[in-house]
């Protein structure tokens, strides 16, 4: 990829780091862990929370895509990849490739700092809570969303003992919501979601302002978040609040 935002690769530290967080927020029913690899194993739509991924990227061996497999198909489950697009990992993507498997929806993780974050969102930060909210969970299933994902994705969100939750409602009713997981020494974002209708108002801003001020309270510095590379809208949103890009994975199905 060509990208003038991304940067010089993180240490393999802060790799596993960020991976095991992911983890933490999307609260997989269960994770192994095999040779470098998280598996994590879940019933639900989220990706995150269903496909292997690796703990650095590189020096893994290509023959463990074979035993991965095998034990997402000893949980009754179809075998599912997420894989880093650097030359480190040439030969795993190789053994995906021979498996059947192909590379889909690119998706960027990226990085940045949680004072930047705040300074940038100027709006009143969102409610900010250590539960979640029925107000919160109503933006995930609010009409435009699709109302299977968006239950799986506040019953994971629900269930990590890592996450704070973010809203903003308006007149009564709940137009905006994210949230934060706050581990492995970061702060990261996750299920940024804005009611159709209310877009272009700077409300994911407010909710960004508030989940960056939970950070703060807890000393966090570092913060990531994943957004696919076709959602131009969040990357342009995400460049302006100090975010670049530190890799681009696929999800290999």
């Amino acid at each position: 990829m060509t990208d003038s935002t991304l940067q010089s690769p993180l240490s393999d530290a802060d790799i596993a780091s960020i991976e095991r967080a992911t983890l933490d927020a999307v609260a997989p029913a269960s994770v192994e862990a095999i040779n470098g690899w998280l598996l994590p194993f879940d019933p639900s739509t989220i990706g995150r929370a269903k496909s292997a991924v690796p703990l650095r990227h590189h020096s893994l061996r290509a023959q463990d895509v074979a035993t991965i497999s095998a034990r997402y198909q000893a949980h009754g489950m179809t075998p599912g990849f997420r894989v880093v697009d650097v030359a480190g990992l040439a030969d795993v993507c190789a053994a995906l490739a021979s498996q059947g498997l192909a590379p889909q929806q690119p998706t960027l993780t990226q990085v940045g700092s949680v004072s930047s974050l705040r300074t940038f969102c100027q709006g009143t930060p969102a409610i900010v809570s250590q539960q979640p909210t029925a107000e919160w969970a109503s933006v995930y299933t609010a009409p435009g969303f699709d109302p299977v994902d968006g239950a799986f994705r506040v019953q994971a969100l629900s269930r990590s003992a890592t996450v704070v939750y973010a809203c903003v409602v308006e007149d009564g009713q709940a137009v905006a919501a994210g949230t934060a997981s706050l581990s492995q020494g970061w702060a990261s974002v996750h299920g940024m979601r804005t009611v159709v209708g209310q877009r272009g108002r700077g409300l994911a801003g407010r909710v960004l302002a508030g989940l960056a001020q939970a950070a703060l309270a807890q000393g966090l510095e570092r913060v990531f978040l994943q957004v696919e590379e076709d959602n131009a809208g969040a990357i342009a949103l995400y460049r302006k609040a100090g975010f670049h890009t530190a890799w681009r994975y696929h999800y290999w199905r």
